[in-house]
């Protein structure tokens, strides 16, 4: 369904990996009156060539949102890289969609969005979410699993040593690729109403022991599961050159697995792409080289 085709459609971050797929299937599903947001305009000028308006659109300056968010009907907010800042700056974008009168937002958030202290940076989703539910506009607040991408951080080391570290009890991850999640955000700006939450995932949940066997059968390599407490986790990704911040998100993450936040399974990203999610073992495959392979 493109009902909402022939409205004005912002999808901030399109310079971003999600933001640019997103309007680019916005294009290809027949969107005609696409504004692309973004903080530095000259990273889109192919899109500006190709009949989509470019806007500067900086969730730090609360000022310049009135403009770029003026005669917008539906919105797509890609959550930003600020973790820190994201709750003042995506609340200020909620804020001004308001203001100028836009009718639905779509928010890209992530599983079981809470303000409890061992949310990891859910709590930054959780805030946002009720900013935009507070807001009184339609919205569509899609929580995303975690990114198959995510595990490219350390998928070489893992298969170079042949250890998988992972927490205890782990439960298993519906990992959805970052294309499946674009896509699915914006058949979602095109046909959604309402006020709806939705978890964005892949087609099964995959275990620590799991992901441990996809390696090796890519690979060739025996590797298997060490269990370990999340303390250990962490400096042990550290250690392997993963930012500590980015570290202490992906643990976080795996808290979340253990507790089964992560198991669940949904079509959503059937429903509102047209297409199947893309399974971990084939985005594994295709990114052989990402894998040292």
């Amino acid at each position: 369904m493109t009902q909402f085709k022939d409205q004005t459609l912002l999808v901030t971050g399109a310079a971003g990996h999600l933001g640019r797929i997103a309007v680019e299937e916005l294009l290809a599903r027949g969107a005609t009156r696409i504004v692309a947001g973004t903080r530095d305009v000259s990273k889109l000028a192919d899109l500006a060539a190709r009949g989509v308006e470019v806007r500067k659109v900086d969730f730090d300056d609360a000022a310049s949102l009135t403009a770029a968010f003026a005669g917008v009907d539906r919105v797509l907010i890609v959550s930003t890289d600020g973790i820190g800042s994201r709750v003042a700056q995506q609340t200020a974008a909620v804020n001004a969609a308001k203001a100028a009168g836009v009718k639905h937002i779509v928010y890209t958030s992530a599983p079981a969005a809470r303000p409890n202290p061992d949310a990891g940076i859910g709590f930054e989703h959780y805030w946002t979410e009720l900013a935009i539910a507070n807001s009184g506009l339609g919205f569509t607040i899609l929580r995303n699993h975690m990114y198959a991408e995510n595990n490219l951080a350390d998928a070489a080391h893992v298969i170079a040593s042949g250890q998988l570290f992972g927490l205890i009890g782990d439960r298993g991850t519906s990992y959805v690729t970052r294309a499946d999640a674009a896509r699915t955000a914006a058949g979602a700006l095109l046909q959604c109403e309402g006020q709806t939450i939705e978890d964005v995932t892949g087609p099964a949940f995959v275990t620590n022991v799991d992901r441990a066997a996809l390696y090796s059968q890519i690979s060739g390599k025996p590797v298997q599961v060490i269990a370990v407490a999340p303390d250990q986790l962490q400096a042990g990704m550290v250690s392997a050159g993963i930012p500590e911040g980015f570290a202490g998100a992906l643990v976080a993450f795996q808290k979340d697995a253990v507790t089964g936040h992560f198991g669940v399974v949904t079509d959503t990203v059937e429903r509102y792409s047209g297409r199947k999610p893309a399974t971990l073992a084939d985005f594994l495959a295709a990114n052989r080289p990402a894998l040292g392979l």
